[in-house]
């Protein structure tokens, strides 16, 4: 897409079971990996087919905003208002992604995500949102020279989420693009950059080299049915 190239992976929740994981239920220890949770789910049975880093989270490897498991808010939602300097979460507006009880998925501000005030069975809140009701962020430039590997999340219909990641570094105004114009996303949320793996089934792929990469706090995943 507009000459760079991108990892797509697109998830069908009427077939596939998406889940979000932070801490393994037995111990209390953050995954902080896709490796870990691969191993977690070969100790149970499951086979791991997906897998992504799920958003931004803090110093002490805590999600920086909201975080829903299995219908668990571990951390509730975060509207403060920080310095756009310090971080790309504080630039405005941030999102959730969510799956709500009956199966379908949503990305919204989250200041509508609030105002909705529905119970959700998963969700991960993140920043900026890439395209909000069909417009790109009025905050990204076209000829931004900040790039960075990013990776992002939507939800083309509400049974059909979408995941990307750059394979090379992209700025904010293209990796909104791909979503908007090449993938069909009213709204998309970004979910980080340099750090951000995809992995499906045996394959795992990072844009950034190895070593520039650190422990997650969120991981996305799709295990095979039990």
């Amino acid at each position: 897409f507009d000459g760079q190239r991108f990892h797509v992976v697109t998830i069908d929740l009427t077939r596939q079971t998406l889940s979000l994981h932070w801490r393994d239920p037995d111990t209390g220890t953050a995954y902080g990996g896709i490796e870990q949770l691969q191993q977690w789910g070969a100790q149970h049975g499951r086979r791991l087919l997906f897998a992504a880093n799920a958003g931004i989270y803090d110093r002490k490897n805590a999600p920086l905003g909201l975080f829903v498991e299995n219908g668990r808010t571990l951390v509730p939602l975060n509207l403060a208002h920080g310095n756009p300097a310090a971080g790309n979460f504080s630039l405005r507006p941030n999102g959730v992604f969510a799956v709500y009880p009956d199966g379908h998925a949503a990305v919204r501000t989250s200041e509508a995500f609030k105002a909705d005030g529905k119970p959700v069975k998963l969700a991960t809140q993140s920043g900026p949102m890439l395209v909000i009701d069909g417009q790109l962020n009025p905050q990204f430039e076209d000829e931004s020279a900040s790039v960075k590997w990013r990776s992002g999340v939507c939800a083309v219909t509400p049974q059909k989420v979408v995941f990307a990641v750059s394979e090379t570094p992209v700025n904010f105004h293209t990796f909104a693009s791909l979503f908007r114009d090449g993938l069909g996303c009213r709204d998309a949320l970004y979910l980080d950059g340099t750090i951000s793996q995809i992995y499906v089934d045996g394959e795992g792929y990072s844009g950034a080299p190895t070593f520039m990469l650190k422990p997650y706090a969120g991981i996305f995943a799709v295990f095979d049915k039990p």
